[in-house]
């Protein structure tokens, strides 16, 4: 008989640390605050203590989201000439017809390998879907207007539709190495991710549940290998509908693209966004090229956000703090949602409550916004007294002036 592999102690220790390290980073954090949560003194069965229930939304808040659009900040920005927008409506449609075409071919073909005898009509590709809508409304402003009625249209969609296939993403297949995937920029992830296809020839990302709701990122969590929560990218979504060298800034203020336009505003406004949901993880950001260097930023996975309710990661503030430099549109929007009348937590409760997964978000989390929120204004307000007013607020503002009775003041 053959004697012992020689390789098979490395396999050994390489499987013995990959259990201990689950069980380092997964299995005994849990246990702990399982255990952390029994009923002290109880001398009858073990048990866990139920979580405390979400307060009810204040009286105050009940069209507080509704009057946060309507103030002028929010309203619609004049445009400024033709829209610009990233697809065209004629070569979009024939290129969706092409691949629904080859969908209904390879399925037919499926059927046939099957012996499924059942007749399935081809499915149509409907000018009108929603998701088709919102490719062909994207622009050099943004991915969609701020009133455009078709984004509570997809997500109606997405909830309702039949999922007719399920495939993995297209980083996790160049992962695998299953595909060439050129167009993928950094494959990454290491989360169970699939791509779900609807009825409609519409498309999703489906990231399953693998945390409660209530669960807190443990202290002693390297952020790289915590887990990615499917609430915080619904979270995230509401929340974008607004929004250790000092001397490093300098250095890339004179680095091109960083040197002229609004891009490294906008990697500020990105800062603040990832700072007031507490994302650690915004190793990269992405852009349309098709729109040049003034391209807004996309803010794509968030699922490591709101991990630590009661933590605020200052780091992810660097951007602002160092360069001393924002938006004057986000400033008088941040400013007005720490306004009691349009406080932040109080909109968000609000916004989320709307979703079908409600409640997406714990209270903690929401008075945790507003606790960030006040950092953010902090630091801008270091910044001004630094180096000014004229110097720190990037005047970008394209949209009429609000009233006198609800402007925001600069005021430091």
């Amino acid at each position: 008989m053959p004697g012992p592999r020689r390789d098979r102690p490395a396999v050994l220790l390489l499987l013995g640390a990959l259990l201990a390290a689950d069980l380092y980073f997964h299995l005994w954090p849990r246990a702990r605050r399982e255990l952390a949560a029994i009923a002290p003194g109880c001398p009858c069965r073990r048990r866990l203590l139920p979580a405390p229930a979400a307060p009810p939304p204040r009286s105050r808040a009940a069209s507080a989201l509704r009057r946060l659009f309507a103030h002028p900040l929010y309203r619609a920005a004049a445009p400024r000439g033709p829209a610009e927008p990233l697809l065209g409506a004629r070569e979009a449609l024939r290129y969706y017809r092409r691949k629904a075409a080859r969908w209904n071919r390879r399925h037919k073909l499926y059927r046939e390998e099957l012996n499924l005898t059942s007749p399935a009509a081809p499915l149509p590709l409907r000018p009108e879907a929603s998701w088709l809508q919102f490719h062909l409304g994207i622009s050099r402003d943004g991915l969609y207007p701020r009133s455009s009625p078709t984004v509570n249209r997809l997500l109606r969609d997405m909830q309702d539709f039949t999922t007719i296939s399920a495939d993995y993403s297209q980083d996790e297949k160049a992962l695998l190495g299953a595909c060439d995937c050129s167009q993928i920029v950094k494959p990454s992830g290491v989360h169970l991710k699939l791509v779900l296809r609807f009825q409609d020839f519409g498309k999703a990302m489906f990231k399953p549940m693998r945390q409660k709701r209530e669960e807190e990122t443990p202290e002693d969590f390297f952020y790289f290998v915590d887990f990615q929560r499917h609430n915080a990218e619904i979270a995230a979504f509401h929340l974008d509908r607004w929004e250790v060298n000092p001397l490093y800034c300098n250095t890339v203020r004179e680095i091109y693209p960083y040197s002229n336009g609004n891009r490294l505003l906008n990697i500020v406004d990105m800062a603040i966004f990832d700072f007031l949901i507490g994302n650690m993880d915004r190793h990269h950001y992405e852009m349309f090229t098709k729109f040049g260097d003034d391209g807004f930023l996309l803010h794509l996975d968030n699922a490591r956000g709101f991990g630590r309710h009661s933590h605020d990661e200052t780091s992810i503030l660097a951007p602002l703090s160092q360069c001393c430099i924002i938006k004057r549109t986000t400033l008088l929007r941040l400013q007005l949602l720490a306004e009691p009348e349009y406080r932040l937590s109080d909109v968000m409760r609000e916004s989320l409550l709307q979703d079908r997964l409600a409640p997406v978000l714990t209270e903690p989390h929401l008075l945790a916004l507003d606790r960030r929120l006040q950092l953010i204004l902090k630091a801008v307000r270091k910044c001004i007294d630094t180096y000014g007013e004229a110097k720190v607020v990037a005047n970008d503002t394209t949209q009429p002036e609000a009233p006198a009775s609800d402007r925001v003041k600069l005021t430091t």
